[in-house]
């Protein structure tokens, strides 16, 4: 019993993280206060009660339609619950009850919240950005001093990662807009890296942009185009490429060289660069 405390508190604190997260992805893109008023039906509005809202469990209970006015609820909200909790499971069992656990289990949680929101909305609010850069600076110092820095930027390595972060997806935001003579990049995407850079470093936040763009030109490749193509072979309608937004790809690009960016760096110097 004692061996199953651990992975079921995590998954459990996951389920509440990512109940949470829902309320951050459906609020804060229409500037809502996340805090009050408490959690309603977006149809009928009104008041969820506490066994209506319990993560995972409520939605398949109530089929996935509101209990007063039957409308649909969304099935973002279990799935978000149900990845968050996977998420915090599997870092419990890779890290432990650690402070490395908790920081990378709540980096990939706001990802997540990013990624989702910004596939929605095309934007990405500053609450996720400004509490990312707070918290990620707040356990740089925190790790600094217990010695455990593992896989994220020292305070000072953070630093200079926001700036580089947040300037480079700038500088190449410019230049797309230079050569589409249209808007390239968000302010959303500068933040959102400025993010990835305090918690990476500029090494990394570099790496990240280009393995975010990397997989973005395969998924439009490998899937958008084809869906595309199809349908405008089918209905008859000229070729039109979707608006897709970087965030989308550049969130989990950042999980990715999180953790195995150090390796990458390490072999292309090795590889490429011959040091």
């Amino acid at each position: 019993m004692n061996g199953l405390f651990g992975p079921v508190f995590a998954f459990l604190v996951g389920a509440c993280v990512g109940s949470f997260l829902n309320v951050c992805i459906t609020r804060w893109p229409h500037d809502l206060s996340i805090v009050t008023p408490r959690s309603r039906c977006p149809k009928c509005e009104q008041p969820i009660a506490w066994y209506d809202n319990l993560p995972i469990v409520s939605w398949p209970v109530l089929r996935g339609k509101c209990r007063h006015c039957g409308e649909p609820i969304s099935v973002m909200y279990p799935l978000v619950e149900t990845a968050v909790a996977l998420w915090w499971l599997s870092e419990y069992l890779v890290f432990g009850p650690t402070l490395t656990m908790l920081r990378v289990a709540a980096f990939g949680t706001l990802l997540l919240g990013i990624a989702v929101t910004d596939a929605r909305h095309y934007l990405i609010p500053d609450g996720f950005t400004v509490s990312g850069l707070v918290w990620l600076f707040a356990t740089a110092l925190l790790a600094s001093m217990l010695g455990d820095t593992r896989f994220f930027a020292t305070p000072y390595e953070a630093i200079i990662g926001a700036c580089a972060g947040a300037g480079a997806i700038t500088i190449i935001g410019w230049l797309g807009e230079v050569a589409l003579k249209k808007e390239a990049m968000g302010f959303g995407d500068a933040t959102l890296m400025a993010v990835v850079g305090m918690g990476l470093g500029a090494g990394r936040a570099l790496l990240t942009i280009f393995v975010g763009a990397l997989l973005g030109a395969l998924t439009f490749l490998l899937v958008v185009y084809p869906i595309i193509w199809l349908r405008s072979r089918r209905t008859g309608t000229a070729f039109e490429a979707p608006l897709v937004p970087f965030g989308v790809f550049l969130a989990p690009a950042a999980m990715l060289t999180l953790l195995w960016g150090h390796q990458v760096v390490s072999w292309y110097f090795e590889t490429i660069m011959g040091r």
